[in-house]
Order: C-alpha cells, then sequence, then structure tokens
C-alpha cells in the first residue's frame, strides 16, 4: 500500500507506537493517549479506515482497548522514521 502521510498522521503513528494509545471499538474509532481524547479525531479516523492503527483485542462495542500498529501501519510510516517501529 502505498500511502502518503502527512506530519500529523506520521505523528500519531508515532504515538500509537509507544504503546499507550487507546482506541474504541466502532465503525469510527476515536483514540485517546494517556486517557485524553485526541485532539484530532479526524486523523484517527483516517489512519484506521487505512488499516494503518487497529485495536489489539476484540471488544464491545465502544468499549476502549489498546491501539497498535497493524503490519500495513509499521510498513507506510517505516519509510518515514529514521528508526524502526
Amino acid at each position: 500500500m502505498d500511502v502518503e502521510l502527512n506530519h500529523r498522521e506520521r505523528a500519531t503513528l508515532r504515538a500509537v507506537a509507544t504503546g499507550r494509545a487507546e482506541i474504541t471499538c466502532s465503525s469510527e474509532p476515536d483514540l485517546f493517549f494517556d486517557g485524553l481524547a485526541c485532539c484530532d479525531q479526524s486523523t484517527a479516523h483516517r489512519l484506521a479506515n487505512l488499516g494503518l492503527i487497529a485495536p489489539e483485542r476484540t471488544g464491545y462495542p465502544g468499549e476502549r482497548v489498546p491501539a497498535v500498529l497493524t503490519e500495513t501501519g509499521r510498513a507506510a510510516f517505516a519509510p518515514h522514521s529514521p528508526t524502526a517501529v
């Protein structure tokens, strides 16, 4: 998948890669960092819809679960990162 990511999207992927993100189980998932809502939910929705971030596990609708980079997310992010994610 060849996806052009903007600075904010790359920063969001970098933040998810830290392991401190949660995502809601829904068709338009919301993203949280350290328990606080991400200030750019449209970016979170785009990254989820592109399959770059996902819930780590299945949950109930609306439940917050850990968020992770997908394999596609790691591959899309890697060319923009000086270190591997």
